[in-house]
């Protein structure tokens, strides 16, 4: 089911994929904190989403994704199509789209007052409007409930990772053949936020907790592979631990 959802119906490969593609990255951003790349990345897949609704109203669609000279008088046309396309396709997902493309390109970083971080709160506004066009797409190519196509988008995701189980209470790291530095950045990874120290041991039933401080966090913490607090016991993955977890542990996991 997950493959056939990946093709988007009738919408060229290469559209898909590119609106799946920076999808990912928004998330992948957003997970690193990196705020202003996630805003950024949001107006590009603005433009993907609006070629698709584009291509399809007109019933020709392009290779690629272009930019309107004016992307929300561009978006509001759409209103003015047919009525046999649905109201998702002619007025939700693009006004959800104008909406998303105004935080992009209006919303600086140098706000002034407000317990807030701006730039997160934007953030998590640009990650969130974006997995309900991706996931709108889905249902309405495929026919699909709500549910089912979020679902899908979750899968796409790279924080949904397969050695990664979720009780509801506790997270666990299926592979027992990971080292213990390996499986604090696979839990590290799969959280969009700092874990407490005595939560990882916790998890990871690490059996002393000053060894673990001291053969896992401070280790990583001197490679850059997370950042470590020791004043409020914080634990925080990096760029460089996300790309370890990447590009070296799940492709090696036996999951």
């Amino acid at each position: 089911m997950t493959k056939l959802l990946l093709s988007l119906g009738p919408i060229p490969t290469s559209l898909s994929d590119e609106l799946f593609e920076k999808y990912r990255e928004i998330e992948r951003n957003f997970r690193e904190r990196r705020w202003e790349p996630s805003e950024l990345n949001g107006g590009k897949l603005c433009e993907v989403a609006y070629s698709i609704l584009r291509g399809h109203v007109d019933g020709q669609y392009p290779h690629s994704a272009t930019k309107p000279q004016n992307f929300p008088d561009s978006c509001r046309a759409l209103e003015q199509a047919p009525s046999l396309f649905s109201r998702s396709i002619r007025i939700q997902i693009p006004r959800m789209l104008i909406a998303l493309y105004e935080i992009r390109n209006n919303r600086g970083v140098g706000h002034v007052g407000g317990d807030v971080n701006p730039n997160h709160m934007d953030a998590v506004c640009v990650l969130q409007i974006s997995k309900w066009v991706v996931s709108e797409l889905v249902r309405v190519f495929h026919g699909v409930s709500t549910e089912t196509a979020t679902q899908f988008v979750d899968t796409i995701s790279d924080r949904e990772i397969a050695l990664i189980w979720d009780t509801g209470k506790v997270k666990r790291v299926l592979d027992t053949s990971l080292t213990m530095l390996q499986k604090t950045l696979v839990i590290l990874y799969s959280s969009a936020s700092p874990i407490a120290e005595p939560e990882l041991v916790r998890v990871l039933e690490h059996s002393n907790a000053a060894v673990y401080r001291r053969d896992v966090l401070k280790k990583a913490h001197k490679k850059r592979w997370l950042e470590y607090d020791p004043k409020d016991k914080s634990v925080q993955i990096s760029p460089l631990g996300s790309r370890e977890v990447e590009e070296v542990i799940l492709p090696k996991s036996n999951l």
